[in-house]
């Protein structure tokens, strides 16, 4: 209800990515701007070529983040994950763990400080973006892991909705899955823990791609939307 008033009021404004812009004029005719929150261009720290391979989740634990299908898949990966972040479904994702006796497999660390991440992110072989295609919020989201993971130098398994498909065209950062079942999950993991060929080129992609996606860059949408007020 208080978008339905407001927005229209507002015929100068800015949003997250592309598909709220374009819904937003289809339904409001106001063409809002897009400024995406990218993160800041970070040092990266010394690491070894030859790294674990652990699985790195960070965000929140919330419902439709594919928990339910991601902790059973674990029970075919043999690396280990680690689950930075909590929220709604924390503790049903700890029990998800207990049930499926995977203790040894999957750690949750809890919150972790935005500076002790950007030092974590990077030791991390590769990263997940997971979402459940339930409701556009979900299928049409734009999360903050998915630019924190080439940042850090490193690759992920994200789904493969229209924004993060959009992205991965232009710089091809992650490897995208169609479906998040435990099979399709498991599988994907799987190949980008094998494929060295593939890990390597979407490494590199990753390390060339944090000196676009980032808001040195990114903030002079910003600072022109207001400059051309």
């Amino acid at each position: 209800m208080v978008e339905r008033f407001a927005v229209p009021r507002f015929k100068h404004g800015y949003t997250v990515n592309g598909f709220i812009a374009d819904e937003l004029f289809k339904r409001y005719q106001v063409q809002y701007v897009v400024v995406r929150n990218l993160p800041r261009l970070t040092l990266l720290p010394n690491t070894v070529e030859h790294r674990e391979k652990w699985i790195l989740y960070q965000g929140a634990v919330n419902e439709g983040r594919c928990f339910e299908t991601l902790i059973p898949a674990m029970k075919f990966v043999t690396a280990k994950l680690v689950i930075c972040g909590n929220g709604n479904f924390f503790e049903q994702a700890v029990a998800l763990v207990k049930q499926h006796q995977l203790e040894s497999k999957i750690e949750f660390i809890g919150y972790v400080a935005p500076g002790e991440l950007t030092q974590l992110t990077p030791t991390a072989y590769f990263g997940l973006t997971l979402f459940e295609s339930k409701g556009m919020n979900q299928y049409h989201s734009l999360a903050n892991r998915f630019f924190d993971y080439p940042m850090a130098g490193i690759p992920q398994v994200c789904v493969n909705y229209p924004e993060y498909a959009a992205i991965n065209k232009d710089h091809t950062i992650a490897y995208l899955i169609d479906d998040t079942s435990s099979e399709a999950i498991a599988a994907a993991v799987n190949n980008l823990l094998s494929d060295d060929v593939l890990y390597k080129q979407l490494r590199l992609n990753c390390l060339a791609a944090r000196n676009i996606l980032n808001w040195e860059h990114e903030q002079q949408r910003l600072l022109d939307f207001y400059k051309h007020l």
